[in-house]
């Protein structure tokens, strides 16, 4: 059975990176979903890998969500052009309101704020909180290194290979979104309620 993939939210850097190709890729990423009627749920910001995803998806005449805490409205310098601008409180009300709003998540290259939130959209699943996919779009290997560790984290006993396997990664967006779209979630059970996190 296929998932369908009305939304999908993004995870990545406000940064531009050290390399065109991030940018250029998230741009792509962002109208490749336009052309398939997929909404980008984001962190709501204009500029960096953030803001290239965005713009590729409104350019390509997309709907695009933005969702960011007032403290960081001014600092990340909020989209105003999007679909929709919604505002939070908090990075926790951020991260619910960008998972409540998602079929499936995709990865992009970023910093500590980007890892921070793959891992926690992660750990929710590795407690049963949610089945849906979650996906690294791997531009130009970036993160070779952590999914290096992730594998030793397997070897030295601390990950189970069931919960590596909940990762899904592609260097190649079209691969990535068909790997998403046959995603079946393992059978983990549920651990705790999402009133504990």
């Amino acid at each position: 059975m296929q998932n369908t993939l009305t939304r999908i939210t993004v995870f990545c850097g406000s940064s531009n990176g050290s390399e065109k190709i991030f940018t250029e890729t998230a741009f792509a990423l962002g109208q490749k979903l336009a052309d398939q009627k997929i909404v980008v749920v984001y962190g709501g910001a204009s500029i960096g890998v953030m803001g290239a995803v965005a713009d590729g998806c409104l350019k390509n005449n997309g709907q695009v969500i933005g969702i960011i805490p007032k403290f960081l409205s001014t600092k990340e310098i909020a989209h105003y052009n999007l679909t929709e601008l919604i505002t939070v409180e908090t990075m926790h009300e951020r991260k619910l309101k960008m998972h409540d709003l998602a079929d499936g998540f995709i990865i992009l290259p970023g910093g500590i704020g980007t890892l921070e939130e793959f891992f926690e959209i992660l750990t929710w699943a590795q407690l049963g909180l949610h089945k849906k996919p979650i996906a690294i779009l791997n531009t130009a290997d970036y993160y070779k290194d952590l999914l290096e560790f992730i594998q030793n984290m397997v070897d030295k006993g601390f990950l189970k290979t069931i919960h590596k396997q909940l990762i899904l990664v592609s260097e190649n967006a079209d691969d990535l979104l068909e790997k998403m779209r046959s995603y079946e979630a393992p059978d983990l059970g549920k651990f705790i309620t999402e009133e504990r996190t």
